[in-house]
């Protein structure tokens, strides 16, 4: 159902928004102007992206998640606590598996949204995945 798999990507995008912010504060070393610059711009862009989200679902009739235990509840990403320091280029590959992931349940999102003929849904999913997949080619650059 359409509803229950937006509420999965409302949770999915509030939890990779929190993953961001902690990298963007814990990340030091050489890389650190470069990634700590680039997580807050990722951060941001998944706040938009959350945003769209949400008042898409409300916009259809639903309620979209709102609180951290949905999150971490109904997210397809998991949270990382930050117990131990993390190298830079690890932060990048984590983030790195969680925009793969993403983009991958935004194809199955697709298909509930063409089974529901919600153009609208499609059209918000097609415009994540393209953010998402040159967001996926720079990580990968920067891991070359």
């Amino acid at each position: 159902m359409l509803k229950d798999y937006l509420n999965e990507l409302t949770a999915s995008y509030g939890l990779l928004y929190i993953k961001l912010h902690q990298f963007h504060w814990y990340v030091k070393g050489s890389s650190f102007f470069t990634l700590h610059e680039k997580f807050e711009e990722l951060y941001d862009g998944t706040t938009e992206d959350l945003d769209l989200v949400a008042e898409r679902l409300l916009q259809i009739g639903g309620n979209p998640v709102s609180t951290l235990g949905e999150f971490i509840q109904y997210s397809w990403i998991k949270e990382a606590p930050y117990t131990a320091e993390i190298a830079p280029i690890d932060m990048v590959k984590t983030i790195k598996a969680d925009y793969e992931l993403l983009n991958y349940k935004l194809t199955d999102g697709l298909d509930i949204a063409k089974e529901e003929d919600d153009e609208v849904t499609i059209d918000m999913i097609i415009g994540f995945k393209t953010g998402i997949e040159k967001t996926l080619w720079m990580l990968n650059a920067y891991l070359a």
